[in-house]
């Protein structure tokens, strides 16, 4: 038997797996003549020294995964069903790189691997796997967050199969598999992941542990002296040793088999490895980022018995053994498509909507479910509420929205008519709350960097597939913030629900009472972050959020009830900024923003009567009015012609491009009710009309204080 010839034909409904055969004919080894047995251990022993030059300790188990363990086509790198695989320690990337290169990944040249750190402005090797390249899932690079992004995969996964696979045609079929090292088991957001998988059992997720013990600092026993198999068998997970994982092909394959055969539970595969295994350096704390030197990579190829004066030279021998893979994978699309095209034939209506959904695109009259301005209550109403009037029968119409909290569903308001919790079909739980893989909302428990970063992956499983919907209080999105930021930079639509948003969130305190953060997310590069002052803007949010394919927002909402106001238009939300009221000889421009949107409509009135005329702006979003265009931001605001002054209890930082001074929170909240609150810190009418007459008089008797920006 040939390990390069083993991959069987795919036909019909049966994905085989294709390293079932080699091992089972491994294990029948006495079966084998002996010249194809060392034809079979020489072929191994030439790649594994070849990719030694490489990914040095992981090298067995990229083979035995690429090779014999992983379903995808690297002449169609987005076939829909291909299995996903998610490098979590991202720093080991020339691995990924190298096999990409060697499996048939059209555009990772040999060229291409040689601009692995080079200076070159189009390399496809960055420092770290990105998302935009052939064959990468998943941006990696802080460490853990693969993990959790591996989840949000799997889950993917799982919904879908739910929702549209028949006995008969198992229209999605993927596995997720998730290489770590021993830094991704010490962050937190991947035990948090690790933590939810086992509870979902999510049995189409295998995690491959390179375990050679070393981080940067040294030996992992200087920090960490836990049993992580007792771990993670706590945690809900399957476990599988690997003893000898830098040369036990045999032994990996046929683990990787049964991880994806698994039944009930996620599979933790420990590899025991030893990093810079031939070099000087091997076991050793240096080996995990230091240059080995000419001379020790010189000795390496001696003893590999390859030619030390030479580099970049891959053998045809080892060309060879990864030569069928991309005839392997065609098979894999077409058998998939043709399988597709009979399941839309039996199912039409399903059909069309799997078709829908793999192509990414939302039911065409989602905007109809939106409550119109007049149709929203008339009374006072936390934007918070409002959030759900606006986006719940959407959530309940259209799939691809799959909805999550972290421990706050009372809170958060996005609860719709109907739903059905993800959850495994047969987890009966103390309160009652059950589910099954079908449902839409995800319970995360006190996860928030679990929940953004799961939200991740499954935003990544496709384009548009699904578009996750998180949910906690504004001020807990720090916790989120590192995985908010990967969502961004991958261009993933992610839509994050932040409540709470002011200091008239109340008594919680300043522990609870947002005053920096904004201006983290206003910084934060594609990143939409919207504060709504009324339900019709909260619906202009939502549409704005809904529309952004390659952005990820937040909108950010008041716990307190607000006004509703009758100038508020959910069109000029998508402006970011837009005129709520017009004087042409106003002597101040007025920016309302959010929830203190009426303070600044409540001031005007109060200005009017002392004979101050004011302008008034809502200004939900810093980033889409930069979008507009110089003449209507000019227009706009007018800032060049009368000062402006913006009411925000958050720190200013940022408003001087747009206003001459803010009424704003330089310190940390205090505790106290919402109203009390807002007093506390000058947020009264009657206060604030007095700061900005009183500014305005400044001006008079200083011409250089309008150049200025002052915080009132």
């Amino acid at each position: 038997m040939h390990l390069a010839d083993g991959a069987p034909q795919v036909n019909g409904n049966d994905q085989t797996e294709y390293g079932k055969n080699v091992v089972e004919g491994l294990k029948k080894e006495e079966q084998l003549e002996k010249s194809s047995v060392q034809k079979l251990s020489t072929e191994h022993d030439l790649v594994l020294k070849t990719f030694r030059f490489g990914a040095i300790g992981m090298a067995a188990i990229g083979v035995a995964l690429w090779k014999y363990g992983m379903r995808y086509a690297p002449h169609t790198p987005t076939y829909f069903n291909r299995d996903r695989f998610v490098l979590s320690n991202g720093h080991t990337c020339l691995f990924q790189y190298t096999f990409l290169h060697l499996t048939g990944y059209k555009a990772m040249t040999l060229e291409q691997l040689k601009s692995y750190h080079s200076d070159r402005v189009d390399a496809l090797c960055p420092g770290h796997p990105e998302i935009e390249h052939e064959g990468i899932e998943v941006t990696t690079g802080p460490l853990g967050q693969g993990v959790a992004n591996a989840v949000g995969l799997a889950m993917a996964t799982k919904n879908l199969q739910a929702t549209y696979n028949k006995p008969e045609f198992d229209v999605v079929s993927n596995h997720t598999w998730c290489m770590i090292g021993d830094a991704c088991l010490q962050e937190g957001v991947a035990l948090e992941a690790i933590s939810l998988a086992g509870h979902l059992k999510l049995n189409n997720l295998t995690i491959m542990y390179d375990n050679n013990q070393i981080t940067c600092d040294g030996s992992v026993d200087l920090t960490n002296t836990e049993d992580v198999n007792a771990k993670m068998r706590a945690c809900g997970w399957d476990v599988i040793d690997i003893e000898d994982g830098c040369f036990d092909i045999e032994g990996l394959v046929e683990a990787l088999n049964k991880a994806r055969a698994a039944t009930d539970k996620p599979t933790f595969i420990n590899v025991r490895t030893v990093i810079g295994i031939g070099s000087a350096v091997a076991g050793n704390a240096v080996a995990h980022g230091a240059a080995f030197g000419d001379d020790d990579v010189a000795n390496m190829k001696k003893m590999y018995g390859f030619d030390p004066q030479s580099s970049f030279v891959v053998g045809e021998e080892v060309r060879k053994f990864f030569g069928d893979i991309p005839a392997r994978g065609e098979d894999f699309v077409r058998s998939w498509e043709n399988k597709v095209q009979a399941y839309e034939e039996k199912y039409p209506e399903l059909g069309a909507d799997f078709r829908r959904r793999v192509e990414g695109r939302l039911p065409e009259n989602w905007k109809e479910l939106i409550p119109t301005k007049e149709a929203f209550p008339e009374k006072a109403t936390a934007t918070r509420a409002s959030s759900g009037l606006v986006f719940n029968p959407i959530a309940q119409a259209c799939n691809n929205f799959m909805v999550g909290t972290a421990d706050l569903s009372p809170s958060v308001n996005m609860i719709w008519k109907g739903k059905v919790d993800f959850q495994h079909p047969d987890r009966k739980t103390t309160c009652g709350i059950t589910g099954n893989y079908s449902g839409r909302y995800i319970h995360y428990g006190v996860r928030e960097h679990a929940m953004a970063a799961v939200s991740n992956g499954l935003a990544a499983f496709a384009p548009n597939t699904f578009v996750p919907i998180t949910s906690s209080f504004f001020m807990f999105y720090l916790y989120a913030a590192p995985a908010v930021r990967m969502g961004a930079l991958q261009h993933l639509q992610v839509i994050h629900a932040a409540t709470h948003d002011s200091i008239g969130m109340g008594e919680d305190g300043p522990t609870h009472q947002p005053i920096e953060l904004a201006n983290l997310y206003r910084a934060m590069p594609n990143v939409l972050y919207i504060r709504p002052g009324d339900s019709e803007e909260t619906a202009g949010a939502w549409i704005t959020a809904i529309e952004a394919k390659h952005t990820s927002t937040i909108i950010s909402t008041s716990r307190h009830t607000l006004p509703q106001l009758p100038q508020t238009r959910r069109d000029g939300v998508s402006k970011g900024a837009y005129v709520l009221q017009e004087d042409e000889d106003a002597d101040v421009t007025l920016i309302g923003v959010g929830a203190e949107l009426c303070f600044a409509v409540d001031v005007a009135k109060e200005l009017k009567t002392k004979g101050i005329k004011a302008r008034l702006i809502s200004f939900p979003c810093w980033r889409l009015f930069e979008a507009q265009s110089l003449e209507y931001k000019r227009d706009t605001l007018r800032k060049h012609r009368i000062p402006a002054v913006v009411i925000e209890p958050y720190a200013p930082n940022g408003w001087e491009r747009y206003a001459n001074a803010a009424i704003c929170v330089k310190r940390f909240g205090h505790s106290l009710p919402g109203k009390a609150a807002y007093k506390f810190f000058g947020f009264e009418v009657g206060t604030m009309t007095a700061k900005v007459g009183e500014y305005l008089e400044s001006l008079k008797a200083d011409d250089i204080l309008r150049q200025e920006f002052v915080e009132l």
